[in-house]
């Protein structure tokens, strides 16, 4: 009888051995949960050198093992941020983490050198299909979904702030209570809108003073990812 314990898929062994940062996100990570939230969790692992060399490369993302689980690659997750993807971005300042390598504490010091003014792209253009998506809502059914039309108000905060500030924060807590009700159906759509409306007004607003640079700092993004690929190729 064999008695060798079969390998785990190398999409897992990824997850498992080689995460250098991971993080809860979602409304635990927002400051909106509630008892019936789920947790969300995030990560970023560091594939090792040597599985770039053959013909089969290792996965860009891998999905699970835990429930609510996705993680990225630390390549792909970081091509995401430079692109001023809001998700990644939103990752990389979570204010719960739950696993951190030197490596990993390495990235998020480099959480500035993503930001750039082309997050008021990406977040605009990413606010404009998920306002579509509720406005659809509303026509086909009577009433959006409020729960999307809260993340969506929150999402437009950090994007507003971020834009006043040079900062990213996404713990919504300073709005808990009106974001809440949102989510519970007790404004009206037109007083959501008009919210919303006017959060892309002062985000628009604050860009023409906005601190952060025209484009992120890819030459320091670079130098980490050829560092830290380096040394794995070392052993």
């Amino acid at each position: 009888m064999n008695d060798t314990p079969t390998p785990a898929p190398l999409e897992l062994t990824l997850v498992r051995d080689h995460t250098i940062y991971s993080c809860v996100m979602g409304s635990r990570a927002f400051g909106l949960a509630t008892e019936a939230s789920d947790t969300d969790r995030r990560g970023v692992y560091l594939a090792p050198t040597p599985l770039f060399w053959g013909f089969q490369k290792p996965p860009t993302h891998v999905d699970g093992p835990r429930e609510e689980q996705f993680s990225w690659e630390l390549e792909r997750f970081c091509e995401l941020a430079l692109r001023a993807n809001p998700n990644i971005l939103e990752c990389l300042h979570s204010p719960v983490v739950e696993h951190l390598t030197p490596v990993g504490e390495e990235l998020l010091s480099l959480r500035g050198a993503f930001l750039s003014r082309l997050a008021h792209t990406t977040f605009s253009r990413y606010a404009v299909s998920q306002r579509g998506k509720l406005l659809g809502d509303l026509r086909n059914h009577g009433a959006p979904r409020w729960k999307h039309a809260m993340h969506l108000l929150r999402l437009l905060l950090s994007c507003r702030d971020l834009l006043r500030t040079g900062h990213l924060v996404i713990d919504a807590g300073p709005y808990r209570d009106r974001l809440l009700a949102v989510r519970r159906g007790e404004l009206t759509w037109d007083e959501v809108d008009a919210w919303m409306t006017r959060l892309v007004t002062e985000s628009e607003s604050a860009l023409t003073t906005t601190p952060p640079p025209e484009s992120p700092d890819l030459p320091r993004i670079e130098d980490f990812l050829h560092r830290t690929r380096h040394t794995s190729a070392l052993g």
